[in-house]
């Protein structure tokens, strides 16, 4: 059974609320856990104690049995000293995509071409 700490949604409309679970892989967000190991409240203030709050004795517990934590909770687990996350780099997500660059350079030619008509 693949075991990942993750998180559950809690909390009303536009006012979410996450407990960090112990969950098998297969099972839905919401859905069944085996246990909670803390809490997320992204309403509050991220310099407030209170935000983000996790057993760190259990979560210990579940990494050596080998539970896999997602790159939210791996974030979380990273702040408290418990997992090292690597920080991602991806350069090429500001870039545009390929029918941007086609659409610029439609643009581009219909400008010259403009200014050429002027020019004559």
């Amino acid at each position: 059974m693949a075991l990942k700490i993750r998180l559950a949604r809690g909390g009303s409309k536009k006012r979410p609320y996450y407990q960090i679970v112990i969950a098998d892989a297969r099972s839905p967000r919401d859905g069944r856990f085996l246990e909670k190991v803390g809490s997320w409240n992204p309403m509050l203030g991220k310099d407030d104690a209170n935000r983000v709050q996790i057993d760190t004795d259990r979560v210990k517990e579940w990494l050596a049995k080998g539970a896999q934590p997602t790159d939210r909770v791996a974030r979380f687990l990273n702040e408290a000293g418990l997992v090292k996350r690597e920080a991602r780099n991806n350069p090429d997500k500001a870039k545009p995509g390929k029918k941007a660059l086609e659409r610029a350079a439609e643009k581009q030619q219909k400008a010259e071409e403009a200014a050429a008509a002027a020019a004559e």
